[in-house]
């Protein structure tokens, strides 16, 4: 059964010239310290995740992944390494679809297939957020809340979906950040080796500065 937006205590959605949900904006933050959070999107990756976890372990950092529902299905034993290895999972929709003009029935009944094809590769596990494709959010934010997750988006995008090339991504990182910034990064989706490598690199780099790698504190 399709979920509505009155089975999840959702208010319907009003019409009319500028009337909607409230925007977000894509800038998220997990405090004042300096400290950052960073996050992957569009994984798992059967190359690039794999890799990425051996250099977050090395570096001793936890990240939070965004999945993709359709990869997981395909690379179920790179989540159970993501969980095993102490890193948060967050809901990336099952396709990578643009849900901005989603009702909320349709936004649920994809976040709610996501997390059962998650739960299915690490049962029990808790998915704590959720973040909308292309950062459209439209009804995901309200949708999300009701199902348990929290909505993140970011602070901080190097945009390295467009590879600039390694040296300029971890400029772009280390230049860019910020005390409390949330890093919006991908370890799939395309060729994500500069965005590794820039990773690698980043890493000693911040903690030499004084940077420290946490999660958010739930809410």
């Amino acid at each position: 059964m399709t979920p509505t937006t009155r089975s999840l205590g959702l208010p319907r959605a009003a019409s009319g010239p500028g009337v909607g949900p409230p925007p977000v904006q894509p800038t998220e933050v997990i405090g004042t310290e300096r400290a950052m959070c960073l996050t992957f999107d569009d994984g798992p990756h059967p190359e690039h995740t794999p890799h990425l976890l051996d250099i977050l372990a090395a570096h001793h950092v936890r990240a939070i992944f965004f999945v993709q529902g359709d990869r997981v299905i395909e690379h179920p034993e790179l989540v159970r390494r993501i969980v095993a290895a102490g890193h948060a999972l967050g809901n990336h929709s099952m396709h990578h679809d643009d849900m901005g003009s989603w009702t909320a029935g349709r936004i649920a009944s994809d976040l709610l297939e996501t997390n059962a094809v998650i739960r299915h590769a690490v049962p029990h596990i808790r998915v704590r957020y959720f973040r909308a494709p292309y950062g459209a959010w439209g009804q995901t934010p309200g949708v999300a809340t009701a199902l348990g997750m929290r909505p993140m988006g970011w602070r901080l995008a190097v945009t390295d979906w467009e590879p600039p090339g390694t040296d300029e991504l971890l400029r772009r990182l280390i230049e860019g950040v910020a005390p409390g910034a949330v890093v919006l990064l991908h370890d799939g989706g395309g060729d994500r080796s500069q965005t590794v490598d820039a990773v690698d690199r980043a890493i000693p780099a911040l903690h030499a500065d004084g940077w420290r790698f946490n999660l958010p504190a739930d809410r």
